[in-house]
């Protein structure tokens, strides 16, 4: 309502949502400043800024959500493709092996995103109050899935990202942010999913339990029947929920962590591909030469040159 108590147009929230998603670009970029990437003093936010688009690069998802203020990334996990920009977040409910790129960034007008990390632990708090109403699960829904960017979390975005100009707050305020965070995705359509793998006795929570073991087991032989056992269900039922979650079998999730592994012990530690295949599980060399050729697109030590230069694109964390 206007100062002379006229209705100035459009309703409250419709206007909110670009001013609040143009404030939250603008705090990002504040705080950034140059870098692509900002670990900052807040537990579990990173920042994130692109300035052109990317080629596409392979990392770990971890549970959290991914908000964009600016541009737009595409995401594939399997054979799914997601994109989420201004107007959609990404949620991550489990540890996922991605392939991701930046489709919609330029130095005018660069790719503007926070990252933040999300607690099972206070998501199955949440879960156990009956003020908290979720809906019913799709049991076809992978373990990541986009939704709506609404004025309340934009708003929270907001408040959080405003803790760095206030160190001294951080330890007293970010919590209760994170979780208002959590309880406006488990309240929206996209928490269903966030919901199922947190709730004890669920498929997809039993399920989580056999991907957590392979994703801390990674370089260890995996036996399907173990896995079975490990989530307390059969091996044909495991197969299909895994698949629900991962877009990819259980020896699929596995081989994408061993060569996500490999390349960042050789970009980081300059170990050689001989030693690094023996020590994410690989038996052979060759075996190991051959995967990682058809995943990352050219040999191992022709890659890491490449992302030593600059002509390739490392791995990222949003």
């Amino acid at each position: 309502m206007s100062m002379n108590g006229k209705h100035s147009g459009a309703p409250p929230a419709v206007r909110a949502i670009p001013e609040l998603r143009a404030e939250l670009a603008q705090k990002i970029a504040w705080f950034i400043g140059s870098s692509e990437r900002l670990i900052t003093e807040v537990p579990g936010l990173l920042l994130v800024r692109r300035t052109a688009p990317t080629a596409p690069c392979s990392g770990t998802y971890i549970p959290g959500v991914i908000v964009v203020a600016q541009g737009s990334k595409r995401l594939d996990l399997g054979q799914t493709t997601f994109t989420y920009d201004r107007s959609r977040f990404l949620l991550t409910a489990i540890d996922l092996p991605i392939v991701s790129q930046v489709v919609d960034a330029s130095k005018a007008k660069p790719l503007l995103a926070v990252a933040i990390k999300l607690e099972m632990t206070v998501v199955r708090e949440f879960l156990s109050r009956e003020e908290v109403h979720v809906g019913e699960d799709s049991s076809d829904t992978p373990g990541m899935v986009t939704g709506e960017i609404t004025v309340e979390l934009l708003s929270a975005c907001c408040r959080l990202v405003d803790l760095l100009a206030n160190p001294r707050d951080i330890p007293f305020l970010s919590g209760h942010i994170q979780r208002e965070i959590i309880y406006r995705l488990l309240c929206g359509p996209a928490g269903v999913r966030l919901r199922a793998i947190a709730t004890l006795g669920d498929q997809s929570y039993r399920t989580a339990r056999a991907i957590s073991w392979i994703k801390d087991n990674y370089a260890k032989p995996v036996r399907v029947d173990d896995l079975a056992q490990i989530a307390g269900m059969g091996v044909s039922t495991l197969h299909h929920h895994f698949r629900v979650l991962t877009r990819m079998s259980p020896l699929q999730y596995q081989k994408q962590l061993r060569l996500q592994a490999a390349r960042g012990r050789m970009l980081v530690d300059g170990l050689d591909a001989s030693t690094v295949a023996f020590e994410v599980g690989y038996e052979s060399v060759s075996q190991f030469n051959r995967e990682y050729s058809r995943f990352f697109g050219q040999p191992p030590m022709r890659d890491i040159k490449a992302l030593r230069q600059g002509k390739a694109v490392e791995m990222s964390a949003a």
